[in-house]
């Protein structure tokens, strides 16, 4: 802990207790008594905070009835980088938006009470940072909090789950027991990373599909983190499997100016070339998702290869714009 959070700590200590004690500060702040006299000096005689040693009450306090010689006592002022106010807003989104009121619930309210703080604690107060500066989502779905509760419990106790599954793609409902490994928070939804005993694989759920979760007194089967990342972290996206192709795409020197500045995949390899354009190497294993990214561009992406991908792209294309026709 660096000596301005230590400050920042003390401020805070003191601020809501009528009292702290010596020991009290220095278990704290993990700091000796040398240490901690020499920041009370600082905040005493250089910021003109108003500490005093209450010998009754066998403490340090500030002193409410004291008057106030020299300037007023104020911390200075925090700024965050661009890269920390984002960090600190999106951590304020994404807590204030998940399961509240259940399995995360208690830990997730203190949480935002210190980002409150430390957003607070800036050169401009909380609310005005939050008001001038927006993280906004788009596409994001609701998930059931009662089911999220169920999976999480059951990820954290290591029991499997009994789940009726909707697969949105076939249209499909199905009774699954799985092994839940982890869950994954992508593209603001959440995803449970699972051993499927139905299907004897690693599946990805979305959990928002999920119809139905019972928490099972069986041990789940634990699979190796290395070869849950091999099986449903090396492709693209979310729908990842064991055979990884790589996709090869051409965007037009007008679109190359934004696509070369975004991460589609943590292995993607990118280049601009002599005529402006850019090209995007990312690993696949189901194209969904993929394919869905490239129609975004439209005729500013072009699929080099694999062929394969190149003509469903394409059909997919025709496809959309027939329906289009039609409306």
């Amino acid at each position: 802990m660096s000596g301005m959070e230590r400050i920042y700590q003390i401020d805070q200590m003191l601020a809501v207790r009528k009292f702290v004690t010596k020991e009290e500060l220095m278990e704290r702040l993990g700091v000796s008594w040398a240490t901690l006299k020499r920041d009370l000096a600082y905040l005493k005689n250089r910021l003109n905070a108003p500490i005093v040693y209450d010998r009754e009450l066998g403490g340090y306090r500030f002193a409410k009835d004291q008057v106030q010689v020299g300037p007023q006592y104020e911390l200075p002022g925090l700024w965050f980088s661009a890269e920390e106010i984002h960090a600190l807003l999106t951590m304020q989104h994404l807590l204030s938006n998940l399961d509240t009121g259940g399995l995360l619930g208690p830990h997730i309210q203190p949480l935002l009470a210190r980002l409150a703080g430390l957003l607070g604690a800036a050169d401009n107060p909380a609310e005005e940072v939050q008001r001038r500066i927006k993280v906004q989502t788009v596409g994001a779905r609701q998930f059931h909090l009662d089911h999220f509760q169920a999976v999480g419990s059951a990820l954290l106790r290591r029991k499997r789950l009994v789940i009726r599954y909707h697969a949105r793609g076939k249209d499909e409902v199905t009774e699954r027991e799985v092994s839940p490994q982890r869950l994954v928070y992508y593209r603001d939804n959440w995803y449970l990373d699972a051993w499927c005993h139905l299907r004897k694989g690693l599946r990805a759920f979305s959990v928002d599909a999920i119809r139905h979760a019972e928490i099972l007194d069986t041990r789940t089967k634990d699979v190796a983190e290395q070869r849950l990342d091999d099986a449903l972290g090396s492709g693209y996206g979310i729908f990842s499997g064991d055979q990884v192709a790589w996709a090869t795409l051409l965007f037009t020197p007008e679109r190359a100016r934004w696509v070369a500045a975004e991460r589609w995949h943590p292995s993607q390899v990118g280049q601009v070339l002599k005529d402006g354009s850019y090209q995007l190497r990312v690993p696949y294993t189901d194209d969904r998702e993929l394919i869905m990214d490239i129609l975004k561009y439209g005729g500013d992406c072009r699929v080099l290869a694999p062929k394969g991908l190149a003509r469903k792209a394409a059909e997919e294309m025709k496809r959309a714009l027939a329906q289009y026709g039609k409306g």
